[in-house]
């Protein structure tokens, strides 16, 4: 059995819109939510201070979720009325962010391959992330999770 360290990161307050629209009911309009990422580290080393990972560290994982999530409209690339929502951010209407998948399963998946990508170049492969965790309101989160 392989010994492991784990630590959590959680970022909140993160508003942003966005529409199922291949649902039949009211996902398919637009709405927000404000989203909370959390993400679950280890590692079978620790680094000099004693840590899985650096939490101040990871500012180029905050500035990600900020660019993405915060006062943002999220639209999966196959929206058919995508065209719409690029005029509505050329206008200045929308701050738009397209993307495979605008579910919070899509979007944990999302994050979690972007946290890896940063620890990995951050610590040299000795950390990753393993789970993450997107939430978007106190009642419902999705969980993404790696073996």
């Amino acid at each position: 059995m392989t010994e492991k360290y784990t630590s959590t990161k959680t970022y909140r307050n993160l508003p942003c819109a966005h529409r199922q629209w291949k649902h039949d009911g009211h996902c398919a309009y637009i709405h927000g939510y404000s989203r909370e990422y959390t993400f679950f580290f280890e590692a079978e080393k620790l680094d000099k201070h004693g840590w899985v990972v650096g939490f101040g560290d990871l500012k180029k994982l905050k500035e990600y979720l900020v660019y993405m999530y915060d006062h943002t409209m999220l639209i999966s690339e196959d929206d058919p009325e995508l065209d719409q929502f690029k005029k509505l951010h050329e206008r200045g209407i929308c701050d738009l962010r397209v993307v495979p998948d605008v579910s919070l399963e899509g979007s944990a998946k999302t994050v979690l391959t972007k946290a890896n990508e940063i620890l990995s170049e951050l610590t040299g492969g000795r950390a990753r992330c393993f789970k993450a965790e997107a939430r978007e309101n106190d009642k419902n989160s999705a969980i993404y999770k790696i073996s």
